[in-house]
């Protein structure tokens, strides 16, 4: 919670902070760009280094080192160059964090179910984040946005200081012939919660970038809104599932990982059709706030829910690459949807058909579920019949 209080508020307005200094829309992007590159790199490197057998702290502690770099540099840039570094390293820093942090969830939560771990997590991550873009708000409204900077060197600061005190778990050595090497071997089994994990991240990020637009532009017959009932609705949105985050995750926890999964696409694509059906009524608005529910109940069960779908089909001595490739996802739907979604809305000048499309995708994404199912089963399966491992 502590890191996401200040990421909340870097990842959300750093494009504010620039623009705000004359920088163009696309240096901004370029820097945007440049940072996800950077984030897949900083993926595979973390995911790596934690099959190898590193503790989880150590990939941590280097993204907060980098981060606070990062941090300096864009608090101080007003040069094109020092904000393209600037991204360069908060991007790899974001990399390396993510694959270690999930995987020390599954590790540290005995003996309580990792699922319910995921719940927690995912509960701090939203609570953090609506906090740092509170402080966000603040600081702009003061006149002083690049006050987010300051923020997160502070809160990094705590995180190096907890993890010096706490570190977080390692993963036990693997006897050498309990690994399974052979990418082969484990990677099929996890393509289909890694394609179902692009299509469920695209909704947030469209959430975040379409939505916006699509209010603010009206639809068929639902009539543009203003900017400040668009951000109502979509902050609305973001409160619900900080409330209902931990009591979804909680219930779901409790039960099959394909019965979360089936839940979130489905509240997905009614939500998506809502909006949908929103753009044909001149009475939109009310559809719009009622389609979120659904979107907010998606991504509550989804997020922890897939994260624990990949712990459940990887081997123990992939598990650190396996967060690396879900992590990926993530990133893969942040740049993709926005720009389909900016298509779409260009190209047919309202909404109706890219919801549609994305409330079809989600419902299109139900087969692979079922498979996903198939592959935990055999997975259970091997494991149950397989000997004891050796000692390391």
């Amino acid at each position: 919670m502590v890191a996401s209080i200040g990421a909340g508020g870097v990842l959300y307005l750093t494009p504010m902070v620039f623009h705000n200094d004359a920088f163009t829309a696309s240096e901004v992007g370029l820097g945007l760009a440049l940072g996800a590159v950077a984030g897949t790199v900083g993926r595979f490197a973390s995911g790596v280094l934690l099959d190898q057998g590193l503790r989880c702290s150590v990939p941590v502690l280097l993204a907060a080192l980098l981060a606070m770099v990062a941090d300096a540099l864009l608090f101080g840039a007003h040069q094109v160059s020092g904000y393209l570094l600037g991204q360069v390293l908060f991007g790899a820093a974001v990399g390396l964090y993510w694959p270690a942090m999930e995987l020390a969830v599954s590790l540290s939560c005995a003996p309580m179910p990792s699922a319910r771990g995921y719940a927690l997590a995912r509960t701090a991550d939203a609570l953090g984040i609506a906090l740092g873009a509170l402080i966000g708000a603040g600081l702009a409204a003061s006149g002083h946005l690049r006050g987010i900077y300051l923020v997160d060197i502070t809160g990094l600061l705590v995180v190096v200081a907890l993890l010096l005190r706490r570190p977080l778990p390692a993963r036990a050595p693997i006897a050498p012939e309990g690994r399974q090497s052979d990418w082969h071997l484990w990677l099929p089994p996890l393509l289909p919660m890694l394609t179902l994990t692009v299509v469920a991240t695209a909704i947030p990020a469209l959430m975040q970038s379409a939505l916006p637009l699509d209010l603010v532009r009206g639809g068929l017959q639902r009539p543009a809104l203003p900017e400040g009932t668009g951000a109502l609705l979509i902050g609305g949105q973001l409160g619900l599932l900080l409330l209902i985050q931990w009591p979804v995750g909680q219930f779901l926890a409790k039960r099959p990982v394909k019965l979360g999964l089936t839940i979130s696409l489905l509240s997905f694509a009614l939500g998506c059709g809502l909006l949908a059906l929103s753009a044909l009524s001149s009475g939109g608005a009310g559809l719009v706030a009622a389609a979120l529910l659904p979107v907010a109940l998606g991504e509550a069960a989804f997020l922890p829910i897939a994260t624990e779908a990949v712990v459940e089909l990887t081997p123990v001595d992939h598990q650190g690459l396996a967060m690396a490739l879900f992590s990926q996802c993530f990133a893969v739907s942040s740049f993709a949807a926005p720009l389909l979604a900016g298509w779409f809305l260009d190209h047919h000048h309202h909404g109706l058909w890219l919801w549609l499309a994305t409330a079809l995708a989600c419902l299109l994404g139900l087969p692979l579920v079922v498979q996903i199912g198939r592959y935990q089963r055999q997975h259970r399966h091997l494991a149950r019949s397989a000997p004891p491992a050796g000692p390391a």
